[in-house]
């Protein structure tokens, strides 16, 4: 391996990591119903809904399901695969449905791997309140437009944050495959590479990915079919 590539693997690696401890939650096991739901003020002082657990299956894993992303750059539509990863989906529509990721921004970007998106707190420590489990194993791919679940270095950690696939870097991930897939981009996907472009600046932990324009989702909505 020339010295070149073993820098350009060692970024790569190290962006991996990271990627795995940007998602974080908490939350408690307990009965899910409206008396579980909570406001909680996050750090840019606004307020994001919170649950003591994850929802119950609501969707339909034998139909298909899409979600067109309405963001201050532009709009893009995702598949989502609900027979692949139904109780990944199923968590994402209910939040969705609930209007979790209104306002929320994309957090970090790096334009070679992916765009991170999906957490309150705007700074990769915020979650819905509770965690979901992996869906693993499956024979998804990840490349470019691919849609899977962030999550800290523990199993079963995942809760809002995700992140779509930009660049050749995230074939990488193939090698390791510890984030759920559940949905790829099927349209507007230069809405998505448009974002992957904007600039950066290093962020608190020293990684340069840190948005420097405020990149927000505006809406989602979910079409079942």
């Amino acid at each position: 391996m020339t010295k070149r590539k073993f820098v350009r693997y060692s970024i790569v690696m190290l962006s991996i990591l990271l990627l795995a401890l940007a998602a974080v939650g908490c939350g408690s096991k307990s009965k899910n119903d409206e008396t579980a739901l909570k406001q909680t003020e996050t750090v840019n002082g606004s307020a994001a809904k919170q649950w003591s657990t994850m929802p119950e299956m609501t969707i339909d894993p034998k139909k298909s399901y899409t979600a067109t992303f309405h963001t201050s750059k532009g709009d893009f539509k995702v598949e989502l695969f609900a027979d692949e990863a139904p109780t990944t989906v199923n968590n994402f529509v209910f939040l969705a449905k609930q209007k979790f990721y209104e306002g929320i921004t994309f957090h970090r970007i790096i334009e070679t791997f992916m765009i991170q998106t999906g957490d309150p707190n705007g700074d990769g420590s915020g979650g819905p309140g509770y965690h979901i489990p992996d869906e693993l194993g499956s024979d998804l791919k990840y490349e470019v437009g691919t849609v899977a679940m962030a999550r800290t270095r523990a199993p079963d950690s995942g809760g809002s944050q995700f992140f779509i696939c930009t660049g050749e870097d995230s074939l990488n991930l193939n090698q390791t495959p510890d984030y759920a897939i559940f949905g790829k981009v099927i349209e507007g996907m230069d809405t998505v590479m448009a974002i992957a472009k904007s600039p950066v600046e290093m962020s608190s932990n020293g990684e340069l990915s840190k948005p420097v324009d405020k990149i927000t989702i505006n809406s989602i909505d979910i079409e079942e079919i």
